[in-house]
């Protein structure tokens, strides 16, 4: 089985190199906020093209910390996709703020701009996009949005660690940056990790204040933060495999063409993902999407794919609004015509920079077999 995603051939292939860095932290006695953290900070810094880069233990703690940072709370109303992973929203109410969705862009997947002014309300203090599956969001229309509105922009960042636009790094357009260096994220650790990225001297001290529980002076606490610290085992980690950050997400650009030249004979069946010209794709995921109305063909492609030794996920089958953590805001689905259409569509197929030439025709061969069994006779204009 080729599966969605293979962590432990990158691991064969630095293997020595991350023995040796797990080694050492193991023998400095330093377990926290150490050595390690400082220098991938500042080499993360560096990389992303931002003032300041704060490690955490985890992109969902980024994300909390980053509203909580920006002092987004009860009564609040933060402006988001509802088509992305739980902790997006998850962290909107950790705080006690209000999640407030707005539906999304058929061709990228991202949130619509055009539809977020009709959302903006007095309570409103912040947009949350996220870039999907690698592909960064609108920036320009987002950020003009939020200024001509006074609203903070926060950018989830966790799919698209070394995505552009125009040259420049996500995480460097909004107020603050959130990574994730979950394993299997394009940069991943050896568990779970984060990152907050900011050009704002005073936000990017307030946030290292509230990563260690809301003090800057140990035993002297300012204010409730969080226990998040990045640890030296994964810092030491994602320092080896930093510098290789720009062939791996290569590799999954070139493993993305191949995907898509071998499907375009299936246009008439599915749609291909693609970057506006001005973007730099990371390719977290390559999702395709079925043009049928048919709402069983997506699992019946599955299963055909899983019959010929292809894994494949579908990311996102519920959207937020539909989790029942968020009953209570008694979201209308009519509202999201697009994240509807989507969430029975989508299917996204084995990513990862090692996949063999081998591996990337095999797929290509299921999904064509597997279109033309399940899906050929419904298509439409979808």
């Amino acid at each position: 089985m080729i599966p969605i995603f293979q962590i432990t051939r990158q691991y064969a292939q630095f293997q020595q190199a991350f023995d040796d860095a797990l080694v050492a932290v193991a023998a400095s006695g330093q377990y926290i906020l150490g050595p390690q953290v400082s220098a991938f900070e500042a080499e993360a810094a560096r990389y992303l093209g931002v003032r300041h880069a704060i490690g955490c233990a985890s992109g969902t703690d980024a994300l909390v910390l980053a509203l909580k940072a920006l002092r987004i709370g009860p009564g609040d109303e933060v402006i988001t996709t509802p088509f992305t992973f739980i902790a997006t929203s998850e962290a909107i109410v950790q705080v006690g703020a209000t999640p407030v969705f707005v539906d999304i862009d058929p061709q990228t997947f991202n949130l619509d701009v055009a539809r977020i002014e009709a959302l903006i309300t007095p309570r409103t203090r912040a947009i949350l996009p996220v870039h999907l599956y690698g592909l960064p969001a609108d920036m320009a229309a987002l950020q003009a949005l939020a200024h001509r509105h006074g609203l903070w922009v926060v950018e989830d960042c966790a799919q698209a660690m070394g995505a552009d636009v125009r040259g420049q790094k996500v995480g460097s357009f909004g107020n603050v940056g959130c990574f994730s260096f979950f394993p299997t994220k394009n940069l991943g650790a050896f568990g779970d990790g984060g990152l907050l990225t900011t050009q704002d001297d005073a936000l990017a001290d307030r946030l290292r204040m509230l990563r260690v529980h809301g003090s800057r002076k140990r035993y002297y606490h300012e204010e409730s933060g969080l226990n998040s610290r990045l640890d030296e085992m994964q810092a030491a980690v994602l320092r080896v495999k930093l510098p290789h950050l720009d062939a791996f997400n290569d590799a999954r650009r070139r493993i993305a063409a191949r995907y898509s030249d071998g499907l375009q004979p299936l246009s008439d069946w599915l749609t291909r993902p693609s970057a506006p010209p001005d973007a730099l794709h990371a390719f977290h995921q390559y999702t395709i999407q079925l043009r049928t109305d048919d709402l069983t063909a997506r699992d019946r492609l599955q299963e055909a794919l899983a019959q010929a030794g292809v894994g494949s996920m579908i990311y996102y089958p519920i959207p937020l609004y539909d989790q029942q953590t968020h009953a209570g805001l008694g979201c209308d689905r009519s509202h999201f015509p697009v994240c509807e259409r989507l969430r029975a569509r989508v299917l996204s197929l084995p990513m990862f920079p090692e996949l063999t030439d081998a591996e990337i025709q095999q797929v290509i061969d299921a999904v064509t077999n597997g279109i033309r069994e399940t899906v050929g006779a419904t298509a439409s204009s979808c």
